[in-house]
C-alpha cells in the first residue's frame, strides 16, 4: 500500500511538472515561429526593396595606380589568407568586358564619392558608370550641368518624342564613349541626390518593378506579366477546383453508402494529397496537353498544324493541372466541415417538408461554407507557390503576349504565361548575371509572399463573414 501510494505520488509530481512546463513550451514554440517568420520578412524587405534605393558610387584608387568606379556590394574575407576583399559593381561591360570586380581592401589607397559620377542603364550593354562630358543634339553641344539637365529632360519624355542625341561619356580612368540617347533607359547621379530625391527615385523604381516587364535577361525591369499570370492562374484554378471538390465531398459524406468502398475512396483521396507535384505535371503534360489538346487541334485547328494551338502548354492546362493537384485538399476540408453538422439538422429539414436537394443547399452547405473556404485557402496557398508542374504545362520564361488583350475572345486560355515562382527560379539559377539578379530574387520572393498573403486574407475574410452571418463555428 505504501509503495503503491508512493508511486502514485511520484507520477502525480511528474505530471504536475509537465503541466507547469507545457504552456511555456507552447508559448516558446509560437514565439520562435513568429520570430523566424519576422526574420524572413525582414530579410526580404531589406534585400528586396533596398535594391531600388539609389546606392552611392565610389571612385577607388589602387596601389597600382588603377582607378575604377562602382557600387560597393559586399565585403568578405580573402580565401586562404589574411584580409578582406570587396565586391564592386562597375558596369561598363562593353568597355572593360566585365561588370563586377573583386578588390582587396589592402590594395585600396583612396576612396571618394564624387558628385559628378553618373549611372546609366542602357540597352543592350547594361549599366555605365562614369562621367557625362557633353550631349550633342543637332548642331548644339551642351556640357556640365546644362548637359545633365538636358539629359534628364529628354529621358522624362516618351521614347517617340525624344530627339536624336549623342552622349559623350568618359570612364574614371579616361576612356571615352559615345552613347546614342535612343539606347539609354534611365540615368542617375546618386551621389548628388538629397534624401527626398532618393526617396522619389526609390518609389518610382518600385513602381517600375511592379508595372513593367523584365529585360536584360531578368536583371532589370519588372515582373508585371508574372504578377498578372500568377493571379489569373490562381483565380482560374480556384474556379475549377471549388465546385468539383465540394461536389465530391458532398457525394462521399451525404449521398454515398458508408461502406468499405467509400472508406477506400477516402483513403485514396487523402493519399493523393501527398503525391509529388511533378507527378501531376507529367500527368497534365500527357493527358491535358498531348491528349486533349492534341485532339482539339485535330478537330478544330487542323489548318494551323503542325504548329499546335491547344496541343502545347498554356494557361488552361496549367490551371487544370493545379486544380487536380489541390483537389484532395478541398475535398478533405469540405468533408471535415460537413461531418460536425448535427444529423438532427438534416432530419428536421426533411421532416418539415424539404427535399433532399433543398436540405443540402439551404441547410448543410451554408453551415459548411467556412470549411469550404478553408479548403480554398489551403489550395490557393499551395498552388500559388508551385513551380515544378508548371514547367511542363504552360509557364514561360518570357511570354510574348499576355493571356488577356483586346482581341476576341479576350481571354486566351491557349497562350503561355509568366509565373512569379518560375520567374524566381529562372532568375536565381539560369540568369546570365547571378550577382545582378540576387536583389531581384529577394524582391520577387517578397512579392510572391505578399500576393499569397493577400489572396489568403481575402478568403479568410469571406470565411469569417459567413461565420458571422450564420452564427456558427463550423
Amino acid at each position: 500500500m505504501t509503495s503503491g501510494a508512493a508511486n502514485t505520488a511520484s507520477r502525480h509530481a511528474r505530471f504536475h511538472w509537465l503541466n507547469t512546463v507545457w504552456p511555456w513550451l507552447c508559448a516558446a514554440s509560437v514565439a520562435l515561429s513568429l520570430l523566424m517568420l519576422g526574420a524572413l520578412l525582414a530579410l526580404l524587405l531589406a534585400r528586396g526593396l533596398g535594391h531600388f534605393w539609389p546606392a552611392a558610387l565610389e571612385e577607388v584608387t589602387l596601389r597600382s595606380g588603377e582607378t575604377l568606379a562602382g557600387e560597393a556590394v559586399r565585403e568578405v574575407a580573402l580565401p586562404q589568407q589574411a584580409g578582406n576583399e570587396r565586391l564592386y559593381f562597375t558596369g561598363n561591360q562593353d568597355i572593360e568586358g566585365v561588370r563586377w570586380r573583386w578588390v582587396a581592401v589592402e590594395e585600396i589607397v583612396e576612396r571618394a564619392q564624387s558628385d559628378d559620377l553618373i549611372r546609366l542603364e542602357r540597352s543592350p550593354w547594361g549599366d555605365f558608370i562614369g562621367r557625362l562630358v557633353a550631349i550633342e543634339e543637332n548642331d548644339q553641344r551642351l556640357e556640365g550641368d546644362a548637359a545633365w539637365q538636358r539629359l534628364t529632360t529628354l529621358l522624362a519624355l516618351p521614347a517617340s518624342q525624344r530627339q536624336a542625341s549623342d552622349l559623350l561619356l568618359t570612364t574614371v580612368d579616361g576612356q571615352p564613349l559615345r552613347q546614342p540617347l535612343a539606347n539609354v533607359i534611365s540615368a542617375q547621379m546618386p551621389n548628388a541626390m538629397p534624401w527626398w530625391q532618393k526617396a522619389t527615385t526609390w518609389s518610382s523604381g518600385v513602381w517600375r518593378f511592379l508595372s513593367e516587364g523584365p529585360r536584360a535577361a531578368n536583371t532589370h525591369g519588372g515582373v508585371w506579366p508574372a504578377i498578372f499570370g500568377t493571379v489569373l492562374m490562381v483565380i482560374l484554378m480556384s474556379v475549377i477546383v471549388t465546385p468539383f471538390g465540394v461536389l465530391a465531398a458532398i457525394y462521399l459524406n451525404e449521398i454515398a453508402h458508408q461502406g468499405r468502398l467509400t472508406r477506400l475512396v477516402r483513403i485514396g483521396v487523402r493519399n493523393l494529397a501527398g503525391v509529388p507535384s511533378i507527378v501531376y505535371g507529367v500527368f497534365g503534360l500527357g493527358v491535358f496537353v498531348y491528349g486533349i489538346g492534341g485532339s482539339l487541334d485535330e478537330w478544330f485547328f487542323s489548318d494551323t498544324l503542325p504548329s499546335p494551338t491547344f496541343g502545347t502548354g498554356g494557361l488552361l492546362w496549367a490551371s487544370l493541372t493545379l486544380a487536380l493537384l489541390t483537389l484532395p485538399v478541398v475535398i478533405v476540408a469540405t468533408e471535415e466541415g460537413l461531418a460536425p453538422i448535427p444529423e438532427a439538422q438534416r432530419e428536421g429539414a426533411v421532416a418539415l417538408g424539404a427535399t433532399r436537394l433543398e436540405m443540402l443547399t439551404r441547410i448543410v452547405l451554408p453551415m459548411a461554407a467556412p470549411a469550404m473556404l478553408t479548403g480554398v485557402i489551403l489550395a490557393i496557398a499551395r498552388a500559388a507557390g508551385e513551380v515544378a508542374p508548371l514547367m511542363l504545362v504552360g509557364v514561360a520564361k518570357l511570354a510574348p503576349q499576355m493571356p488577356i488583350d483586346g482581341e476576341f475572345p479576350y481571354l486566351h486560355l491557349e497562350r503561355k504565361f509568366m509565373h512569379l515562382g518560375y520567374h524566381l527560379f529562372d532568375t536565381a539559377f539560369h540568369g546570365e548575371d547571378v550577382q545582378a539578379a540576387i536583389p531581384l530574387v529577394y524582391a520577387t520572393a517578397l512579392l510572391l509572399v505578399l500576393i499569397v498573403l493577400v489572396l489568403n486574407l481575402t478568403a479568410i475574410f469571406l470565411r469569417h463573414y459567413l461565420r458571422r452571418q450564420r452564427g456558427n463555428e463550423c
